[in-house]
């Protein structure tokens, strides 16, 4: 009997890699940049582990400070998989050599207009532009919320606007691109300019600027909706407004980072085919981000803005990403410096 039980070990043990599934890897282990909140990351690691067995390591960065770090690392990559921010992001990153290309095949379920023609990055979400409102503040004051990117120059707004800076965040970036895009690059210039007047202070994170409106320490954040939805979900008095003259979407993207280590290359692409999944996208429901899922498989979060009920300017994130240096440069020096963010 106990000559039988061996054997049959020894066999179970050689037969085992028959078993492990392609694209697998026996190291469970995998590193992550990421630019979005903490508040939701938690749901999509302990769930991507347990469908994998596999163990993020992460380090959570705005979308311009993870560009800096993976350009800062690019002879020695720390990271495997750059995970959020807008297709505006990745655009420089692949044409700077910091991303290998790779296209999941997930794609199939996903509308053509999302992808990323370079073929580096992989979209997994979109979210539109709008402004957070503490309706306690407007309520009190009598006031219309604002629906128009002109209405925010209003004198009765003065230092009572939240926004993130462009240097920093991909939030803002996204935003400069679609003042620059609906009103062309001098009238941009001089509408920051007048806008400028009635923004308190520049955050670093584009998820900053809601918070602040929830916490009654700013009247109108500018962000995307999906971070603009959670503090009223988390009982705070704010209210989503957009501009109907227009406004400008991101296009969340997920892609792999030239030159990671190898043994967590198998990883990586798993944690990119699983995110863009219909399990993955679904899971923006249970992490309470209200991102606006591009599976057409998934159902989207209950409360999520659908962007085909906006009116959107047709955003060119691939002309944004190739300007971003220069526009975030001209920024700081005719707006606001990037010092003593928030």
């Amino acid at each position: 009997m106990r000559r039988t039980f061996t054997a049959f070990l020894v066999l179970a043990l050689f037969a085992l890699p028959l078993f492990q599934a392609a694209g697998q890897s026996d190291y469970k282990t995998l590193t992550v940049y990421t630019a979005l909140p903490d508040t939701e990351l938690p749901t999509y690691y302990s769930e991507f582990q347990k469908d994998t067995g596999i163990k993020i390591q992460s380090v959570r960065l705005s979308a311009g400070e993870l560009l800096a770090r993976v350009t800062a690392e690019k002879n020695n990559p720390q990271a495997s998989v750059w995970f959020g921010g807008s297709l505006d992001n990745f655009v420089p990153a692949g044409k700077a050599g910091l991303l290998d290309a790779y296209q999941s095949p997930e794609l199939k379920n996903i509308p053509k207009e999302f992808y990323d023609k370079a073929g580096f990055a992989n979209p997994f979400y979109v979210g539109a532009i709008g402004f957070a409102c503490n309706t306690d503040w407007f309520k009190k004051k009598g006031l219309a919320y604002p629906t128009s990117w002109d209405d925010l120059l209003k004198p009765e707004f003065k230092g009572q606007i939240s926004m993130a800076h462009p240097g920093t965040s991909g939030t803002s970036y996204t935003i400069l691109a679609t003042i620059v895009q609906l009103k062309g690059e001098a009238e941009a210039w001089k509408y920051f300019t007048a806008l400028n007047q009635n923004v308190r202070q520049y955050t670093k994170s584009g998820a900053t600027p809601p918070m602040d409106v929830g916490l009654g320490e700013a009247a109108i954040g500018i962000t995307f909706s999906h971070d603009g939805l959670k503090p009223s979900f988390e009982g705070y008095p704010v209210a989503l407004s957009f501009p109907k003259d227009g406004t400008g979407f991101e296009i969340g993207c997920i892609g792999l980072i030239k030159g990671a280590p190898d043994k967590e290359k198998a990883n990586a692409i798993r944690f990119i085919d699983w995110i863009l999944s219909k399990r993955g996208q679904e899971l923006f429901e249970a992490s309470h981000s209200f991102r606006l899922p591009v599976n057409r498989l998934a159902a989207p979060p209950k409360g999520a803005v659908d962007t085909d009920n906006l009116k959107v300017i047709a955003y060119d994130a691939v002309w944004a990403g190739e300007n971003r240096k220069r526009l975030v440069d001209e920024f700081t020096k005719v707006i606001a410096a990037a010092n003593n963010l928030k």
